[in-house]
């Protein structure tokens, strides 16, 4: 506790750091708390899982006072990032007792609005935010410390403008905090036109290449899916991330697998917010070990105890590839990464071996049974009946459930 003490962080956070049982800070943590306690504006090259949010939690909470308006803001690319981001501010201010809120589309704007009239600290996502900067339910006047978190994605994501625009509403008189994987060129003009000054500090990489290895696995395409069923049944495993490149695989392939008795779920960008959180909850708590998902849960999110990543298609380039095995392999733990490779999936896993930094290795395909999958990938507004697996040929084994004999259902397929 000691070595959190000498970087200036007040005793109320230091209490929540206590209890939560931190030991010793971060990289990242060491380098940029006394530079931003300080008054610094700080650009911090920092991964997913590598301590930052106590990073700006130290300065926001140090500087903060009940009933003084929102007094800082932090702008994150997703609802699920907001979610936590918030959740961790409130552990570490429980002792201070701020207001803080996390504001986000996909659930009601009314509680929101009813929320900001007295909150301290928001934390959001561009276009809501903007959407309530229009509703005029936000006042910005008393912002001095800005938050932007996870700016590289929120640029990839299109937030440019609209992260430009919520700048400018802010008091030229104040903080900016700047966090990303990458420094990008877009990355760099957002700080050169916005921040003052600005300290530049990073970490190595949170994920232990050591105890990483990466595989993968060239088939024939109506072979993917069987790969990763054999895969599921006889690797040891903790929790399992399973990434697709659409929303469309993502269903098909979570629908199949719980058709097989195997315990799985899916989030991408389709579901409700409601539907996301409590599937993330579900996971996170290890409840359910499976999560198929798109590159929505690349990033930001700290889960875990995540020990196998299954690329089912494979990323379009190497940084996004990064940024999915970067869920595994972390503070210490071994973990896996296995990339299933069909004829489609060639050119982008070119681009992705471009990286020499990559150690990916060549596995030699196992003998797998057939599978037979039953549901396409699940659309918007379509009903899928779950009752027709009882003529599906669908029967139950130890682990799942196991076509026999040669007759099915005329929508199965082989994969």
């Amino acid at each position: 506790m000691e070595k959190f003490r000498k970087l200036g962080i007040i005793e109320p956070i230091l209490k929540s750091i206590q209890e939560h049982n931190f030991e010793e800070p971060s990289e990242i943590q060491e380098k940029s708390i006394p530079l931003i306690l300080e008054g610094k504006d700080v650009i911090a090259g920092a991964a997913t899982g590598s301590g930052k949010t106590l990073v700006f939690a130290s300065v926001i909470i140090k500087t903060a006072e009940r009933g003084k308006g929102v007094q800082s803001l932090i702008l994150t690319p997703t609802r699920e990032l907001a979610e936590q981001v918030s959740n961790a501010l409130q552990r570490f201010s429980k002792n201070k007792h701020l207001e803080i809120i996390a504001v986000y589309g996909g659930v009601s704007i009314n509680p929101q609005i009813t929320k900001l009239r007295t909150t301290d600290v928001v934390v959001g996502t561009p276009g809501r935010i903007l959407d309530h900067i229009d509703r005029k339910t936000i006042n910005l006047n008393n912002v001095k410390i800005l938050v932007l978190d996870e700016a590289d994605r929120m640029l990839d994501m299109g937030f440019k403008e609209d992260v430009e625009r919520i700048i400018r509403r802010c008091p030229t008189k104040r903080q900016t905090l700047l966090f990303s994987a990458t420094i990008s060129k877009d990355v760099s003009r957002l700080a050169q036109r916005y921040m003052n000054h600005p300290v530049e500090v990073s970490a190595e990489v949170y994920v232990d290449p050591s105890k990483l290895s990466q595989t993968y696995y060239n088939v024939e395409d109506n072979q993917k899916f069987s790969l990763l069923v054999h895969f599921l049944k006889h690797e040891h495993v903790g929790l399992i991330m399973v990434f697709c490149n659409t929303q469309r695989t993502t269903d098909f392939i979570a629908n199949n697998l719980k058709a097989l008795g195997i315990d799985a779920l899916a989030i991408h960008g389709g579901y409700s917010q409601d539907k996301r959180n409590k599937t993330m909850q579900k996971f996170s708590s290890q409840h359910v070990s499976v999560l198929v998902c798109t590159d929505i849960a690349a990033r930001g999110l700290d889960i875990k105890g995540v020990s196998h990543i299954y690329n089912y298609d494979i990323p379009k380039d190497s940084t996004n590839y990064i940024h999915r095995i970067g869920r595994t392999a972390r503070a210490g733990k071994e973990g896996k990464v296995i990339n299933i490779l069909a004829s489609k999936d060639h050119s982008n896993f070119q681009n992705v071996i471009n990286n020499k930094d990559l150690d990916i290795i060549k596995g030699a395909t196992p003998q797998v049974e057939r599978v037979f999958v039953k549901f396409k990938g699940e659309q918007r507004g379509r009903h899928i009946d779950h009752n027709q697996h009882r003529n599906s040929g669908y029967h139950p084994n130890r682990f799942g459930r196991r076509f026999h004999g040669r007759r099915y259902n005329s929508n199965s397929r082989r994969y």
